[in-house]
């Protein structure tokens, strides 16, 4: 029975998802070492674009362990060793009456995650997550010679405002409806079969060498 309700699900995910190659899993607070992880591994320059300043490890640990998870949403993509490759973070800012609700992206992806569509796939899931949020406004902010996050707002539709040397991109959303609800829920739990399935092959394949291993070890 098990099994059947298995077969079904991946079938089910399988027909869903045709088309769409990033699995984009939503991460929680258990999450923290390997976002801290992640954004270490980013280099000086990487550090700088995502966060519009010189970063040292001080400020990402700051950054990391003030998360609020409750609150903000926050999204990755692990390789098939369930590394952290590109996460993004989803910060809603302070409701002001009369204004449109907002968010604020941002978004980082490691050197060999590159030109694979891992920032587009971020951007839609955290725009999708935005509309069943009742977010109205998508905000990005970032430097103005940043130029991989301004080629990814402008591919994706956003209005790009320079000054001063930053630059502010807006995408305006449109209302939930039940379509971005089936959405959300069908790419979570595809993202899900995806982990389970390399952790699974991972602890696999740590079995098989420590079997492999074991003769070595007993002489």
């Amino acid at each position: 029975m098990h099994n059947n309700n298995l077969a079904n699900d991946h079938l089910f995910i399988q027909t869903y998802m045709a088309g769409k190659a990033v699995p984009v899993r939503e991460l929680h607070a258990g999450h923290r070492s390997e976002i801290l992880n992640h954004l270490l591994q980013l280099g000086a320059e990487d550090r700088r674009l995502r966060f519009g300043t010189q970063t040292p490890d001080e400020v990402i640990h700051h950054y990391v362990e003030s998360l609020n998870f409750k609150r903000d949403a926050v999204f990755g993509v692990f390789d098939h060793d369930l590394r952290l490759i590109g996460m993004a973070h989803l910060a809603y800012l302070p409701e002001i009456k009369g204004q449109a609700h907002a968010a604020e992206f941002g978004v980082s992806v490691l050197p060999e995650g590159r030109a694979q569509g891992l920032g587009t796939a971020l951007l839609q899931r955290s725009a999708v997550h935005s509309r069943n949020s009742n977010i109205q406004t998508l905000y990005v902010h970032c430097l103005a010679n940043n130029k991989a996050m301004m080629h990814l707002a402008q591919k994706a539709g956003m209005t790009v405002e320079y000054a001063y040397g930053d630059a502010d991109a807006y995408l305006k959303l449109p209302p939930a409806n039940s379509g971005t609800n089936v959405e959300e829920a069908a790419n979570e739990q595809w993202a899900d079969f995806d982990y389970a399935l390399k952790e699974n092959l991972k602890l696999a394949n740590q079995a098989w060498w420590w079997f492999l291993g074991r003769p070595r070890h007993a002489r």
